[in-house]
């Protein structure tokens, strides 16, 4: 059975809670990434995505320039481990409907890389079809109509 560490991407852009959410934006532009880690030091403190930035800063009125990470992350982050199972991270990302997970290191719970659906679907045999429709489902949204 193939494992996360098998397949991850390693040596992941990260930005700290403390950065602008410029420069996170900067930092995607520049790895043609939509989301990165929000890491203190080595440990994994949340995720800011394009969509955060715009929704949780922009639209709101927020200076990117001033706005920190910290304001506009998601702190709610599905991780996985190296040794975990391709198969049931899968299984959790298609749950959680996240195109993208942290990987840790299980000793450390240090960030040790990412690993994508573009990433299983290309270094790995399994089918991602199923997990891709799960994730591509729309959920309800947050707040009452």
């Amino acid at each position: 059975m193939q494992t996360i560490a098998e397949v991850m991407t390693r040596d992941v852009a990260t930005v700290a809670p403390q950065d602008t959410v410029r420069r996170a934006a900067q930092m995607m532009d520049d790895l043609n990434v939509g989301a990165l880690p929000v890491c203190d030091g080595q440990r994994l403190v949340g995720m800011i995505t394009d969509r955060d930035i715009v929704v949780r800063a922009i639209s709101a009125g927020r200076n990117p320039e001033q706005t920190p990470v910290s304001d506009a992350m998601s702190t709610e982050v599905r991780w996985c481990y190296e040794d975990q199972r391709v198969g049931e991270v899968l299984d959790e990302m298609g749950e959680a409907q996240v195109r993208r997970i942290p990987v840790l290191e299980r000793q450390s719970k240090r960030l040790s890389g990412i690993v994508s659906l573009g990433d299983l679907a290309t270094k790995h045999t399994i089918n991602t079809d199923p997990t891709l429709e799960r994730i591509s489902t729309p959920s309800q949204p947050d707040r009452p109509h």
